[in-house]
């Protein structure tokens, strides 16, 4: 667990120039309508205070503030609208406000962007001295500092407008919940325009590696663990590891700074966590928005990802030109995903695995618009191989699979003979070791849970390879009365085709030399029973 403990260890902090201590005085001058303070003070606790310290205070030798990306996962319940709405106040109608700037308050829907919107203006209205000075354009969700003309305004990833602009300060409010990252690259791309532009993303976790949020928190990680050397980003990460015990107590207050402070409320955590020891979906809820768990997509997961994630080691192709080999291709039928996969036997009685997966072009960017999946990059980094039209051209597919033939010792290439008649005897009429493997419980139980087991013996190696990553993070099971499980494609949140595939791949190479799966040492009649 990397937590900053910076925020609590009274170290020091520069301020050679004293921004961040006129920072803290303009923040203690606000008032707050929810305040309990005297006058309605705005309230500012250490532990924020620290925050807002380290954000301004640290300068370079020519006064340019070091900070320019804040990167801030706290849990729920945590006041970070509060802490967001003061920041964005402050380049509004304090201290580093600038003459005719931009400050945007950015969410993924305007709902959203109009929380920390409502609550910057709701501190304006509860001063007379500010709210005099101010002009509120409320239907427009923006006001403007009349004397300055900086302006702040809410804007949204729905919107049907473009954002265009040159903001020189972005609240960026739970980016986990961003569908797409158009409005990110716009925000970002226009901070760079202005000098000593400032970017504050506080979010709480989220699901999936295959969005904005992801990467932007991923990045902050590597910088909080030295990994990334980037002194303009900061770090503020309150997340508790995956592998803890999300009844501790201990756990809760280590991730939740507000909880010395009342807030969030512990009996109100506590009975969440009561409801939660019986309700895995509350459980996992709880574990993404009180403790700051990035979760997987599927609700009941095949297998534990980061049991997956360590079989990340790089495949080396080359070095396996002369071992058996054996491919599965799982056919899709219109705008979907093909991909084969090909299996090796590493000796140690676990599997090594390559995918090639393929789209139809023309449907790359709509579906990445679609589903939130990043399409357009995976082809340019080559992990999709893009084919011509709108539907996976099987011909394509069809000739990798004779240049894999060629290139690697292929014992066999199982397919699904749904959708894959034509491509299968084409294949047997070239001489090509094409088979069948039907998608049941008889031929795929086995095949799982052979796979399963390599994947928790960490005998499984698939090179990190994302899509396939996205594929297995995506997958639900199915448990029949005798424990054999299965894979079901619609109870799964997104696609599985890789995964399916590399089942098949292990299964067929876990039976050897074109042997039968019901001649492995795996199989139990048991499997039968239904």
């Amino acid at each position: 667990m990397i937590l900053p403990t910076w925020v609590f260890d009274n170290s020091p902090i520069p301020d050679p120039l004293g921004y961040g201590e006129r920072a803290v005085r303009a923040l203690r001058a606000l008032r707050h309508p929810k305040s309990r303070l005297a006058k309605r003070a705005f309230t500012l606790d250490p532990w924020q205070e620290r925050i807002v310290r380290r954000v301004y205070g640290p300068c370079h030798p020519d006064g340019r503030r070091i900070v320019r990306n804040v990167v801030m996962l706290l849990p729920r319940g945590n006041r970070k609208t509060s802490l967001g709405a003061g920041l964005a106040l402050l380049h509004t109608i304090g201290p580093e406000k600038i003459p005719g700037g931009q400050v945007v308050c950015a969410a993924s829907d305007r709902e959203q962007a109009r929380i920390a919107f409502d609550e910057a203006a709701g501190i304006i209205r509860e001063d007379p001295r500010i709210a005099s000075r101010v002009h509120m354009l409320d239907s427009q969700h923006r006001f403007r500092h009349v004397a300055s003309g900086a302006e702040m305004r809410a804007i949204s990833c729905d919107a049907a407008r473009a954002h265009g602009g040159t903001p020189n300060f972005a609240l960026v409010d739970e980016l986990h919940a961003w569908l797409k990252r158009d409005l990110w690259d716009v925000i970002r791309t226009g901070l760079v325009k202005v000098p000593g532009s400032l970017m504050v993303v506080i979010t709480t976790a989220g699901r999936g590696q295959e969005n904005v949020a992801h990467d932007i928190v991923d990045y902050a990680r590597k910088v909080a663990r030295g990994e990334i050397d980037d002194p303009a980003t900061l770090p503020i990460l309150f997340e508790a590891p995956r592998e803890c015990d999300w009844r501790d107590e201990a756990v809760w207050r280590a991730v939740n700074p507000g909880l010395s402070h009342g807030y969030p409320d512990i009996e109100g955590l506590r009975q969440l966590a009561r409801e939660a020891e019986s309700r895995p979906a509350d459980r996992e809820a709880f574990r993404q928005l009180h403790l700051n768990i990035w979760l997987d997509h599927s609700a009941d997961p095949f297998v534990d990802m980061i049991v997956y994630d360590d079989g990340a080691a790089p495949v080396d192709l080359d070095a396996l030109r002369n071992e058996p080999c054996w491919l599965a291709v799982d056919l899709s039928s219109n705008s979907d995903l093909t991909v084969i996969v090909a299996c090796w036997r590493d000796g140690a009685g676990g599997y090594i695995v390559h995918p090639w997966f393929f789209c139809p072009e023309d449907n790359l960017r709509a579906r990445a618009d679609r589903d939130n999946i990043p399409y357009p990059i995976w082809a340019d980094e080559g992990h999709i191989i893009p084919t011509s039209g709108n539907v996976v051209d099987f011909r394509a597919v069809e000739d990798t699979i004779r240049d894999l033939c060629a290139e690697y010792h292929v014992r066999e290439v199982a397919f699904d003979p749904h959708l894959a008649r034509n491509m299968l005897n084409n294949l047997l009429d070239d001489g090509y070791p094409a088979v069948e493997m039907r998608q049941g419980w008889i031929t795929m139980a086995p095949a799982i849970k052979e796979l399963e087991r390599a994947i928790v013996g960490r005998t499984f190696r698939h090179g990190g390879h994302p899509v396939l990553r996205w594929n297995f993070s995506n997958v639900a099971v199915e448990t029949d009365k005798a424990g054999n499980r299965m894979f079901h494609k619609g109870k799964s949140r997104d696609r599985i085709d890789g995964a399916v595939a590399a089942a098949m791949a292990v299964g067929r190479a876990s039976a050897g030399e074109g042997g039968s799966l019901f001649e492995s040492a795996d199989f139990d009649p048991a499997m039968f029973v239904m």
